[in-house]
């Protein structure tokens, strides 16, 4: 996503705006698609059934924790790794929601210090 230069001027609210809904479903989208690796992941590798296996997903990609005991090495290996995937996301996502805010804190910043060069 390409934001304005600092020597341009704040774009409109109303595009502000849009950028911020736009910069939340990118996040929405990275999330979804990482709850969907967990799901299948614990589904088909720890012979989880659907609903518990995105409970599972849901849980550890939301930094809480997991809920079930792993029965199998693979499930485990893979639980491990979607751990470590998960909070990079996390952070990521938050990262993505809050790009727009602060670019635009930081620009109205710059013009109101008069840093135009």
């Amino acid at each position: 996503m390409l934001y304005e230069h600092h020597t341009q001027p704040l774009i409109p609210r109303t595009a502000w705006l849009l950028r911020l809904v736009k910069s939340f479903q990118l996040a929405v989208a990275v999330l979804a698609a990482c709850l969907l690796v967990g799901v299948l992941g614990y589904h088909f590798l720890g012979n989880i059934a659907w609903v518990d296996a995105f409970l599972e997903s849901a849980m550890i990609l939301s930094g809480m924790g997991p809920v079930a005991a792993m029965q199998n090495d693979p499930v485990k290996i893979f639980a491990a790794f979607y751990a470590l995937l998960s909070g990079f996301v996390l952070l990521s996502s938050f990262g993505l929601v809050m790009a727009p805010v602060l670019h635009r804190f930081l620009h109205h910043f710059h013009r109101l210090n008069g840093r135009h060069s």
